[in-house]
């Protein structure tokens, strides 16, 4: 199928963030893991792994679509020096991906590929209910009880 020029270029800098923010995950996974901070690298190891399907969704969509996905375009990351800002970081990031995926989600309605936009509405609801709520809490969990006691349960 040949999709619109436009849509199959917005999906691939929406993949751009998608393998950015595995990219992301990935590293400060690791570094928890190095860190001891054993429930944080398991959740953030999670969120690689879900970053990837996203990916894995965006281009399979840009294949049906006719199109060829970008594998090499990343969107510049931000690796944090401690726990909370590798927490504000990852927030900070999903709040971008939130921002795109609407931006392509309006441009999929004006265009009236619905499927696309069906696609990116799971996109964005894992992104909202999952990503961006549990990284919210962690920020606001650290101002309520301190680091170290937020730092001791996650080892």
């Amino acid at each position: 199928m040949k999709g619109n020029t436009k849509v199959i270029d917005a999906l691939n800098e929406l993949l751009a963030g998608e393998l950015s923010s595995m990219d992301q995950y990935f590293i400060h996974s690791r570094m928890y893991e190095d860190w001891g901070y054993q429930k944080l690298y398991e959740r953030i190891d999670h969120e690689f792994e879900d970053e990837k399907g996203h990916a894995s969704l965006i281009i399979e969509r840009i294949l049906f679509l006719g199109g060829t996905p970008d594998m090499v375009t990343r969107a510049p990351l931000n690796i944090g020096k401690d726990v909370p800002s590798m927490l504000q970081s990852d927030l900070d990031l999903e709040l971008k991906v939130i921002e795109d995926l609407r931006t392509v989600m309006a441009l999929c309605e004006q265009v009236q590929d619905y499927q696309t936009r069906d696609m990116l509405q799971v996109l964005l609801s894992d992104t909202e209910n999952d990503h961006t709520y549990w990284l919210e809490q962690q920020v606001g969990l650290i101002e309520k009880v301190g680091l170290q006691n937020y730092l001791q349960s996650q080892m």
